[in-house]
Formats: C-alpha cells, structure tokens, sequence
C-alpha cells in the first residue's frame, strides 16, 4: 500500500512539474536566428522524477497492515540482540512497519475450528485405535506475547505441529488408561475426559471444547465388540424377562390369595350361618314348622275283596 502511495504522489509531481513548466525555449540556430524547441531539461526532470518514483516505491521498505477486530497483532523485531524474542508490541488497527527490520503477526481472539487426519492411539492392554480428531479452540488473549517468545510461530504453523503434538499426545495418554470396549460402551465421557487433559496441558495459552475423537477400532476388534455388546444386551434382556416373570409370579400368588381368603370367608360365613339355624331348630319349632308345611287332609285306607292292601295317602 505504501508503495502504490509513493508511487501515485511521484506521478502527481512529475505532472505537476510538466503542466507548469515551460514546453518550449527559444534557441539561435546556426543563420541566428531564433527558434522555438521542446524545453529537454524539463523533460529529463520529470522522466527522472518518475524513474526514482518507480524505485522507491519498489525498494521502500515500509508496509501498513490492518489489524481487525477479533484478531491481536504483534509486531515484532528482526534486529538486536533480542530477535524478536522478547522484543514485540501489541499492536490493533492501523499499522506501519519496516519490512526490513520487523515482522507484524495477526492471532485471532475468537474461536478456531480444526480437524485432523487420522491418527493412531494405544488404547489399554495394547489395542490400537485410529482417531481423526476434531476441536474448538480459543486463544488466551492476554498470553499470545508469552506464546509467540515461547514458540516463535504463527497460528497456523502452531496449528500444525505444537498444538496437533500435544492434542494427540493427550488423546493418546487418556486412551491408555481406558480399555477398547469401554471407550464405545462410554463414548461421551472418555471424550470428555479428553477435553478435561487438554485444558490441564494447554491452559497457558488455549481453551479446548467441543473435541470429537472419531474414534474406530481396527476391523479385527469390531467384530469382538460386537459380538461383546450383542451378548451385553441379550443379558440385558434375559434378566429383565426373569424379573418380569418374578413380578407376573407375585401377582399371581397375591390374586391367589386374595381368591383363597374370599372362599375361607365364604365358607365361614356359611358355616355360621348353619349353627345359626341349628340353634334355633328346638322342638316346638320344629312342631311348627310341620303345621305350616300340611295342607289339612288326613291319611285313607283302601282295601280289595281279594286280598287286604293298605293304601296310605
């Protein structure tokens, strides 16, 4: 930018210098007489002005770089005994530098979305495993200088090599204490146990969320799986098929019971209801209840001439 500025400003007086000088002077020739020629000084003048426009704004060392909003700028310097070590400044919106002596770097303040390829982990007892990790990260503000004197990178190198290291190492370190089939039982908290280690090993300088591992077994460990969930889940089912079958026995038993009282209760009730009556059946009652039950006719006798038959009605 500030080249393009030198070189529109040479111009403008190259042309300034053109417009209001003068074209033409008056020359003798060789009869003395005068003539009017182009004015060659004011020529070279304005080609010459143009021509160390041209190299200036070529060899000028200077830049201007904004830095926007969401972004931390450092600019830092490539002399003296320090390099660029310790020797840097914070620097936000407008910026001018020489390219020769200093180097400006941009790190964004906001959140960064990073995936990366496969990669192979030891899970416990030996099994490997292949990942392909994916994150969120957030540089600490305040600590970007301290990461810059200690790593001498910008984002994107740190991307790819400090940062992917200590994911992967992390990764790897919590995958080791796990066994392979738990970590697909528990997907979501071995991952979160993940996130929990990063934050632990990266937090002078980053905030780790949202980590998804896409964690695979190898084939041959697929099938074990599997075959281990499918008899996990069959389990499962056989149990809960016994406890329902407890649960249908008690009910049973309970309506069987239940069944078993009313009768005893019903046999009681018409047991007593009998001595009751017996009770009551004395003598006299029994006399009466005989004279209400006849109808008033008493017994005939019916006799042939051939033979004696008692006939009693």
């Amino acid at each position: 930018m500030i080249s393009g500025i030198i070189f529109v400003v040479g111009l403008i007086v190259a042309g300034l210098i053109f417009i209001k000088g003068e074209k033409t002077v008056v020359k003798k020739d060789r009869w003395g007489d005068d003539r009017e020629v182009a004015n060659t000084s004011l020529i070279v003048k304005v080609v010459s002005i143009f021509v160390i426009t041209i190299i200036t704004s070529i060899a000028q060392p200077y830049a201007i770089e904004k830095v926007d909003s969401g972004y931390k700028g450092i600019k830092v310097s490539l002399v003296g005994s320090q390099r660029g070590v310790t020797n840097y400044q914070y620097k936000t919106g407008w910026v001018i530098y020489n390219t020769w002596t200093e180097q400006m770097l941009e790190f964004p303040t906001f959140q960064q979305h990073i995936e990366y390829d496969d990669q192979q982990v030891i899970t416990k007892g030996g099994f490997p495993a292949t990942i392909k990790p994916t994150f969120n990260y957030s540089l600490k503000e305040s600590n970007i200088g301290d990461m810059f004197v200690n790593l001498r990178l910008d984002v994107k190198q740190v991307e790819q090599g400090w940062l992917k290291n200590a994911i992967i190492g992390a990764v790897n370190d919590v995958a080791n204490t796990w066994e392979v089939d738990s970590i697909f039982g528990h997907r979501q908290q071995f991952e979160a146990s993940i996130v929990a280690e990063c934050n632990v090993r990266l937090a002078k300088w980053f905030n780790v969320s949202q980590l998804r591992t896409n964690i695979t077994p190898p084939e041959a460990l697929q099938e074990a799986i599997i075959s281990k969930t499918k008899a996990i889940q069959q389990a499962e089912a056989s149990e809960q098929q016994a406890l329902t079958a407890i649960a249908e026995g008690k009910r049973k038993v309970a309506v069987a019971r239940a069944d078993s009282a009313e009768t005893i209760i019903n046999a009681q009730a018409a047991a007593l209801a009998i001595k009751i009556k017996q009770n009551q059946l004395s003598p006299l009652y029994i006399e009466y209840v005989k004279w209400n039950a006849w109808d008033g006719k008493l017994p005939t006798t019916v006799a042939g001439g051939s033979g004696t038959l008692l006939n009693i009605k």
